[in-house]
């Protein structure tokens, strides 16, 4: 990776914490050039704007992770409803760096700049699509090989899962506690239960 290219990374890392706990529109640039130890000049080399460069820490840092953990597993997966539970719990429960005090980053940009900046609502909607197409795909191939009722209507699913994970964050975040965590996911297992 040529020097540039490592800058600019380490810019969009340590931006991307920052903004993770003390959210968008609170973190100044200069916290993020104290942060990263670069210069004004340095910043303004790579980014335009705080904006142009919010919208690559999603395009550059968060899809390729979300299509990793989201995405990628649910297309693979033979038993959708297994993987997407499994992935709940893991992302709720055992991930060590998304925190319950600071919930959901992509939810946390949508609420912050989704009303306000266009470039912000299609990079956070390309996630979102993204995550809502591939259960609906893995669904519908469960649902022709039999693992899922017939009946089920894929989107649905997709809507739920999403919105019930997204809201739950948001309720983690105002309780600072896992403890609501796992009353959705019993809910959840409940409801895929009753899918298959």
């Amino acid at each position: 990776m040529k020097k540039s290219e490592a800058t600019r990374l380490n810019i969009l890392q340590k931006a991307f914490e920052l903004i993770y706990i003390k959210g968008y529109q609170t973190t100044s640039i200069d916290e993020i050039i104290a942060t990263t130890q670069v210069t004004k000049g340095a910043f303004y080399y790579h980014f335009k704007t705080k904006d142009e460069m919010g919208v690559a820490i999603i395009n550059e840092l968060l899809k390729p992770t979300f299509t990793k953990t989201f995405v990628e597993p649910l297309l693979q997966s033979q038993h959708p409803l297994d993987s997407i539970y499994k992935l709940m719990h893991e992302v709720l429960m055992d991930n060590e760096f998304l925190k319950v005090e600071y919930g959901c980053p992509a939810s946390n940009f949508t609420q912050e700049m989704a009303p306000w900046n266009i470039t912000f609502t299609k990079a956070l909607n390309d996630l979102s699509e993204q995550w809502e197409n591939a259960m609906i795909v893995s669904i519908n191939n469960a649902k022709g090989a039999g693992t899922v009722k017939p009946t089920v209507n894929a989107k649905e699913i997709a809507i739920f899962v999403m919105s019930g994970y997204w809201g739950v964050r948001n309720l983690g975040k105002l309780e600072n506690s896992k403890s609501v965590y796992l009353i959705y996911l019993k809910g959840l297992k409940a409801y895929f239960d009753s899918l298959q």
